[in-house]
């Protein structure tokens, strides 16, 4: 994928180093990463709570955390969680390779 066409938010995204669990390549380069996250919640959840998330980065802050337009293939099923200072686990089949929190809603 090339283009994130309507983001629905702007996150802050900290990407977990390699011996955290994170990617072994390091932050994503494509113009448009695609992978899975789910909602950050207190109870435990499934695969079932997983979304399709679309991931723009557009800028990187003084912190080393990334700044990125946020899109969803199916926006309507994380219309209801997106709220300023959620927090998003960004996956790669089962472990967790970003946390995202969203800053902005567009």
């Amino acid at each position: 994928m090339i283009e994130l066409k309507e983001p629905m938010a702007v996150a802050v995204v900290r990407w977990l180093p390699e011996s955290q669990g994170g990617r072994r390549s390091g932050p994503p380069t494509a113009p448009v990463y695609a992978a899975t996250a789910t909602f950050r919640s207190d109870t435990p959840q499934s695969d079932a709570d997983l979304l399709s998330i679309l991931v723009k980065r557009t800028g990187t802050r003084p912190d080393g955390s990334d700044l990125a337009g946020i899109g969803f293939l199916v926006p309507d099923l994380a219309r209801l969680h997106l709220q300023v200072g959620v927090e998003l686990l960004i996956t790669e089949g089962p472990k967790v390779v970003a946390h995202a929190v969203i800053h902005e809603l567009l």
